[in-house]
């Protein structure tokens, strides 16, 4: 029998054994655990996790070959961390804390700074962006039109600054549009009928018994000129960069008013060429004299034949010599691009561009702006620079003398004359616009148990095609944000000449909104054609999740391995609210094996743990 003595030094090394063997086993889960949840991996010396940082996920390029089991499949995280309550507006490519941070030197005076600068991969935010605290379901359209919950968007220096000017009012714990603005104190709806008096538009109408359907507001603070512009039939694209005049775009899609962050900087704006019938500039506050009419020109770009600028500020009417000297200078420019004044009336003027192409073969040689060569593509846009040149319509257009559109609502399903130009027939077309009724009529038949009245009002198609999704949706009280993927870029025209709004964006990246922005997101193909591309398909979800708000709905349409893929995610993203899952019929567009799935986000705003 052994003594004591001999079994301590066997029983203190088994002891070391089992310690050390909990020690690798805890190395191992902790490496496998770090691989599969977007956790930091970087060095502290590079960042620390406190910045909200994340890596992407391990990509994958096969959605065939991924395991169906969860609990052995490292790529599918159970949970997604959730960011710091500091990022609860973070926009990604325009988070100005990112230029500072990765040392980028954009031109101040040019606006650069306030233009997408990206994160790279290794500075993503791969995780779930928090809505704020005290956060409620939006109030919903129309009565949010004019109040919004303030604890949603916790702003009020804009209500301080434009006091005087009736942009918006904090009562209680909401927040109020009166429907004022710089140059329209006593409302937009006055301020707009006053417009169509001067163009002598029948009836006073802004529409002009629909000839003008889309227009863009530069400039356009909280979007009050655009919301009052629905009631006539008009829609506009608001735009306004992410500056001093804190969250104005975010007040306006709050509001349920279309509206998107963007800049007149250096970059062509993200939308195809004679798009707009009416641009809008109420005391916005840009330069347009600079880099040779750089800015009016990428406007004449974007107008439609005869299009109207209407440009309402001091240089327009006021007398003291600096203002005049910037009219006279603005007037001869606007000259020598062949606008013409066709109204001019106390504090705005109306200038209207040419119909043809005539007036330019009329200049004298060597006049300024010169013309675009005839190679350049006025329809390419993303991350396109401006060019200070005139871009002259096309043979066949020069002689329509106007864009051939019909009124709306009549150019909404009437095949346009630009899809000659892509090489759509016109049959293809209306073979398209009825298959989308179909297939609206058939998504909006799955979430009818779930979907409360007014619950959607703010709607992207994040593969628009030819915009037939929205075409669908005409009569139901939304408006749709049709984005072409950059590889469809071309096709935006179309939209456009339906009489639809959308913009050009790269699924790579993240869009240029605010989080919690949209009630519907629509995907069809997405999915496949990033993964195709090499990019992350986790991290376009997780850009999705930003973008919707909580009580929102996804509609991902695409093949089924892609499908059973995204479905792993659903409950680490809380879309578990509500789920559907179906074979749709097969039609012109779809393959044998698309699958639809539709889920639903969660609120939540308490409870979980931050990163």
């Amino acid at each position: 029998m052994k003594h004591r003595s001999d079994l301590a030094p066997k029983a203190q090394l088994l002891k070391y054994c089992l310690i050390g063997l909990i020690a690798c086993l805890g190395l191992v889960c902790l490496y496998y655990g770090s691989s599969s949840a977007p956790g930091s991996r970087r060095s502290d010396e590079e960042v620390s996790s406190s910045d909200g940082v994340f890596p992407g996920f391990v990509p994958h390029r096969d959605f065939d070959d991924l395991h169906e089991d969860q609990e052995h499949n490292p790529e599918v995280p159970k949970s997604i961390p959730v960011c710091d309550i500091k990022f609860s507006e973070l926009i990604p490519c325009l988070d100005r804390n990112l230029i500072y941070q990765l040392k980028l030197k954009p031109n101040l005076t040019l606006m650069e700074h306030y233009e997408r600068h990206c994160p790279p991969p290794d500075r993503r935010y791969n995780c779930l962006i928090p809505p704020p605290i005290g956060y409620k379901i939006p109030i919903r359209w129309p009565a949010s039109r004019d109040e919004v919950w303030k604890a949603n968007i916790p702003h009020t220096h804009l209500a301080q600054e434009k006091s005087d000017q009736n942009w918006m009012v904090v009562n209680g714990d909401k927040i109020n549009f009166p429907g004022g603005g710089t140059h329209f104190h006593y409302g937009a709806d006055k301020y707009i009928v006053s417009l169509a008096r001067m163009l002598k538009f029948p009836g006073d109408k802004i529409n002009n018994e629909g000839n003008i359907r889309n227009v863009l507001d530069v400039g356009c603070g909280v979007a009050s000129f655009g919301a009052y512009l629905l009631p006539h039939n008009v829609i506009a694209m608001s735009l306004a960069p992410n500056d001093v005049h804190e969250n104005q775009i975010q007040f306006a899609l709050e509001r349920g008013i279309p509206a998107t962050l963007g800049v007149l900087a250096t970059k062509r704006l993200p939308y195809s060429s004679r798009s707009f019938e009416l641009v809008h500039c109420s005391r916005c506050r840009i330069d347009w004299l600079q880099r040779d009419g750089i800015l009016l020109l990428e406007l004449d770009r974007l107008l439609r034949p005869g299009g109207y600028f209407v440009y309402s500020s001091p240089e327009a009417y006021a007398s003291d010599p600096e203002n005049r000297r910037i009219w006279n200078a603005m007037y001869d420019l606007l000259r020598r691009m062949c606008w013409r004044v066709v109204a001019k009336k106390e504090q705005s003027v109306i200038w209207a561009k040419p119909l043809s192409n005539s007036c330019y073969s009329k200049r004298e040689p060597g006049t300024l702006p010169p013309l675009c060569s005839i190679d350049e593509d006025p329809d390419a846009t993303w991350n396109v620079s401006m060019k200070p040149c005139i871009s002259r319509y096309s043979a066949k257009m020069h002689r329509a003398r106007g864009s051939g559109l019909d009124p709306w609502p009549q150019r909404l399903t009437a095949a346009p004359p630009r899809l000659e130009e892509l090489g759509i027939s016109p049959e293809e077309f209306l073979e398209d616009t009825s298959i989308w009724n179909f297939r609206v009529l058939e998504y909006w038949k799955q979430m009818k148990s779930v979907m409360q009245r007014n619950s959607i009002r703010n709607v992207m198609d994040m593969n628009s095609n030819l915009g037939g999704f929205a075409a669908a949706l005409n009569n139901k009280d939304v408006w749709v944000m049709n984005v072409a993927p950059v590889h469809a870029s071309a096709r935006l025209k179309i939209v456009y000449d339906r009489g639809l709004i959308g913009t050009v964006h790269d699924w790579c990246e993240s869009f240029s909104t605010y989080p919690r922005t949209y009630d519907l997101l629509h995907a069809w193909a997405v999915f496949s054609e990033i993964d195709e591309r090499g990019c992350g398909v986790e991290d376009l979800l997780i850009e999705m999740d930003r973008m919707l708000r909580p009580g929102g709905f996804v509609i991902i349409r695409d093949k089924l391995s892609v499908i059973n893929y995204i479905r792993k995610f659903v409950s680490a993203l809380r879309w578990d609210g509500w789920l559907s899952e179906v074979e749709p019929r097969i039609d012109a567009l779809s393959s044998s094996e698309d699958r639809v799935l539709i889920a639903r986000k969660k609120l939540w705003n308490e409870g979980l743990m931050t990163m």
